[in-house]
């Protein structure tokens, strides 16, 4: 896993929330990867964007990739690695 969101390019952050939202390995695992998702996005929303999203939002791993690159984007926050 890296260690910022900088150091993600859009498809390994698509990947890694593809492997949360498939529960891809065991409950630690997953919560780990739950966990590092909430420090390197640094969404306000956290976890809920995956677990519990507002009505009529994309929750797709792609979607929730785009909610988060735009939220940062309006804070002034870096961006994807350029793939």
């Amino acid at each position: 896993m890296n260690n910022t969101f900088s150091e993600y390019t859009e498809s390994e952050f698509v990947a890694l929330l593809q492997r949360i939202k498939s529960h891809d390995g065991t409950e630690p695992e997953v919560d780990k990867l739950v966990f590092h998702f909430e420090e390197v996005s640094e969404h306000p929303d956290g976890s809920d964007l995956i677990f519990y999203p507002e009505d009529e939002a994309d929750d797709s791993a792609e979607g929730i990739t785009q909610t988060v690159k735009e939220w940062r984007a309006a804070q002034g926050l870096p961006g994807f690695k350029v793939e």
